[in-house]
């Protein structure tokens, strides 16, 4: 994601409203009824309330005064009266602050599922572009400045919106003089909320970037403090932390301050409205005095009271809306990402023999086929695992390819490695095998089937990844097995892990099988959470496995331990393995070398060896792995 530059707008906040408005009120027609019904008898009962000064100084504390025998009965009538009215705006109030907080609710609830699903269908190339810390403020503080605008903000500006209607109709029955002087006043304050928001609002979206950002680094330096405090890091996080979080402070700081300028600025000039309107209104019953009353200039100076109130609540929420939009358009550029695509129709299904030929059945058999479609029928493919990558080039942007011409096959039952320094491509290879990447040319075809026709889910389906970063995830051991095929029991959890040579350090820990996991697996050593990743992928039980740097963080004790389960794992399996510990790929069927996206030698361990080029300059150790 590019660099925000301050006085960046929304792109089109208008669009953004509306779509807004139509994901929290579609089909919830009924309840918008009872909330405009209610903001209308609010915004009545305050313009009834400002209005209600002026006929009483007129109708009952002018006619009292000086009179000898007072009736008191006039004043009680329109207390009660009034007091009806406030009772019907509290009502009307807090009905529609009810139903405006269910709403938001709601909304905020069906907005993070979208976005935790959208998360979910995209690819890993998003992931890349993207900082976890930039996604995380999404789902925290966008949908938080969403929340607020939907169950306050909203109805707020909605409420002062309709009151400021009903108070400029009752002051131009009021006085159309004093209403052409409080118009004067509305440009006035208008351009001044134009000129503040337009400022306020390109450094509220910044803020939102900027505070993404920090949040992001705090997230990685929390993950990566062993790190930090073997290479002594601490001083130079400090100050990059403190670099971030003085650019926050600063979009903050400007943010808010030309916010806050909104309220000062349109409350002075409100309060010269008043004393310009007094003078005029003074004016208007000093020389018509039985056409303008003084309770009549008591009203119209409530009312506008009331105007200028309304206007500086409209200017304040503003605001709001502002900082909402900009989170709303930063939620609706993630549900507007494209998804992964998947339009595969072959899929992979559970088959049995029966009088020599395949069929499909639903119970667990062991056996799988892909099921390809041809014509008006289709025809059950074995499920072996022979891959064959021919002419592949790919690269993560278009302008810049990282892979060039790779051709490879490897048999059902075949283990292939791969061998090279870091960046050479060795773990892109694997990660096009199950299309987290989709290649720019060439074919990749499993069981002589193009993986490109394969659903996504069935050909990840047909392997299992054990990588150098294990993920663990909050749960019991069990669970944490168990991940790599739900409907395994608790006999083939064990079985599993004791084929990954796990089993042992299980039974050891408090609670066995079911020791909660928590943050990635913290209360484990290294060795263990990479044996119950790999534990993880036995039980999958897939025809293909990729051993991505699998053993590289184990110590020779423990890979001593987990080697004969691997080599049991492989067994039957079609195998690629990424291993900088050359001493584990002796054994493999063919051994491909990479340099710079490339593959420069080929063939097994005695080949590689007799040609005495750079695998052999790697193995006796003339040259090193970078």
């Amino acid at each position: 994601m590019g660099k925000m530059k301050f006085g960046e707008k929304a792109k089109n906040p208008k669009k953004t409203f509306l779509r807004l408005m139509k994901d929290v009120f579609e089909g919830r027609y009924f309840l918008i009824v009872l909330i405009v019904l209610g903001i209308v008898l609010s915004a009545w009962a305050t313009t009834y309330s400002a209005s209600f000064i002026g006929d009483f100084i007129d109708d009952v504390v002018i006619p009292l005064k000086g009179n000898p025998n007072p009736d008191f009965s006039i004043a009680l009538r329109y207390l009660l009266k009034f007091a009806f009215v406030v009772s019907i705006s509290i009502l009307s109030s807090f009905l529609v602050s009810w139903i405006m907080v269910g709403i938001a609710q709601n909304a905020i609830y069906d907005m993070r599922i979208k976005m935790f699903d959208k998360l979910e269908s995209l690819p890993l190339s998003y992931f890349d572009r993207n900082r976890r810390g930039s996604i995380m403020s999404r789902f925290a503080n966008d949908t938080d400045t969403l929340n607020q605008l939907v169950a306050n903000g909203l109805v707020q500006l909605l409420t002062a919106a309709m009151t400021l209607l009903m108070v400029l109709v009752s002051m131009a029955m009021n006085s159309w003089i004093l209403l052409l002087v409080v118009i004067a006043f509305i440009f006035i304050t208008l351009f001044a909320t134009g000129l503040l928001g337009k400022k306020s609002g390109a450094y509220f979206k910044a803020q939102q970037k900027d505070l993404g950002v920090v949040n992001g680094y705090i997230e990685e330096m929390m993950n990566g403090q062993r790190v930090i405090k073997v290479f002594t890091h601490e001083e130079k996080s400090i100050s990059e932390f403190e670099s971030l979080n003085k650019k926050l402070e600063t979009s903050m700081a400007e943010a808010n301050a030309w916010a806050g300028a909104m309220g000062p600025v349109n409350n002075n000039l409100g309060h010269l409205q008043y004393v310009v309107l007094v003078l005029v209104g003074a004016l208007a019953i000093i020389s018509r005095p039985n056409f303008y009353t003084i309770g009549a200039l008591a009203a119209f100076l409530q009312l506008s009271r009331s105007f200028s109130n309304n206007i500086s609540q409209i200017s304040q929420q503003s605001n709001n809306v502002l900082l909402a939009l900009a989170g709303a358009e930063r939620i609706y550029a993630l549900l507007d990402e494209k998804e992964e695509k998947d339009d595969g129709d072959v899929t992979l299904v559970r088959v049995r023999e029966k009088e020599g030929k395949l069929e499909e059945v639903k119970e667990r058999t062991g056996r799988w086929a892909w099921k390809v479609p041809e014509g008006n029928g289709f025809t059950l493919v074995p499920l072996k695992g022979g891959v064959v990558m021919d002419h592949v080039d790919f690269g993560y942007n278009e302008d810049k390819t990282v892979l060039h011409d790779i051709s490879l096959y490897a048999k059902p039952g075949q283990k292939i490695a791969f061998v090279g320094s870091t960046g050479a491509g060795k773990t892109t290879i694997t990660n096009l095998l199950n299309r987290f990447y989709n290649i720019q040319k060439g074919t990749i075809t499993i069981d002589g089937i193009d993986i490109g026709r394969m659903k996504l889910n069935d050909l990840r389906r047909s392997m299992a990844m054990v990588l150098q970063d294990t993920s663990l995830f909050t749960g019991t051991i069990r669970d944490n097995i168990r991940y790599g095929r739900p409907d395994a029991t608790d006999e083939d959890v064990e079985k599993a892990a004791k084929l990954a040579n796990a089993h042992e350090f299980i039974l050891m820990m408090k609670d066995g099988y079911d020791t909660v996991i928590t943050n990635n697996g913290e209360n484990l050593s290294q060795g263990q959470r990479q044996l119950l990743s790999i534990a993880r992928a036995a039980i999958a039980d897939p025809p293909i496995m990729v051993l991505d740097e699998a053993t590289s963080s184990i110590d020779t004790h423990t890979e001593a331990l987990v080697q004969s389960g691997m080599d049991k794992l492989m067994e039957n399996r079609t195998v690629f393995v990424i291993a900088h510990r050359l001493s584990t790929v002796r054994n493999s069927n063919a051994i491909m070398v990479l340099e710079n996206g490339r593959i420069i030698e080929r063939g097994d361990h005695d080949d590689l060896i007799a040609l005495k080029g750079t695998y052999y300059n790697l193995y006796t150790g003339k040259s090193e792995l970078s």
